[in-house]
């Protein structure tokens, strides 16, 4: 009896891994919040953010959560980089003047980079979305509230050195700086060249702090 040869035995395929992912979550977190600060978030579409950070539906839901969830992240992400930029001016020891003109020449810099000058995100457009959204409120007031306490605690310890009069109130030169920082960004973002913003900054440094003689 002939037996019938057997079927040569197919040398068994590795087990193929989880498909990797094809993007960086931290760029794609990067596109995001650029295209957010451009266009607000009621314009920006998920076909828009999909093309942005080169990520399908399904993957944006998958990393990020929904529209609203990649727009706060995104928030969070532009603070803490804005936050990154300028702590160190406000501890670093220096005269008052010095100190100012260094956090608002940042602040410029953060306003106006990129293609166009897309000024602050809170400003911009979360002050916006702080109207309807309590979560996103609470992040502007808090981002306020920080910024004031920063300048308030920069005020002060000027006043302590005798670089302001006994009769200065930090609290209220804090509000005078932070309200600066906003007009600034709106002013940025409507394309006022940066000749007359630093115009804006020196005059609203020289009333705080006295003009220089």
């Amino acid at each position: 009896m002939v037996q019938k040869s057997k079927p040569p035995v197919a040398a068994s395929e590795p087990k193929r891994r989880g498909r990797p992912r094809a993007y960086e979550p931290d760029i794609a977190l990067g596109k995001a919040l650029d295209l957010f600060r451009t266009q607000g978030f009621a314009a920006t579409s998920l076909d828009d953010l999909s093309e942005a950070t080169g990520m399908n539906r399904p993957s944006l839901y998958g990393a990020f959560g929904d529209k609203r969830e990649l727009y706060i992240k995104s928030y969070q992400r532009y603070r803490e980089e804005a936050r990154a930029a300028m702590v160190e001016i406000f501890r670093q020891e220096m005269p008052v003047r010095q100190r100012l003109e260094r956090i608002f020449a940042s602040a410029l810099n953060i306003y106006l980079s990129g293609e166009s000058p897309r000024g602050c995100f809170t400003v911009v457009t979360a002050a916006s979305e702080a109207v309807g959204d309590p979560e996103i409120r609470a992040m502007v007031l808090d981002g306020l509230t920080e910024l004031d306490k920063a300048f308030a605690s920069c005020f002060r310890r000027a006043k302590e050195k005798g670089e302001l009069p006994a009769s200065a109130d930090p609290a209220v030169l804090a509000q005078l700086a932070s309200a600066t920082v906003h007009s600034i960004a709106i002013r940025s973002r409507a394309r006022v060249s940066r000749k007359d913003l630093e115009a804006i900054v020196k005059g609203a440094i020289d009333l705080m702090v006295g003009a220089k003689g």
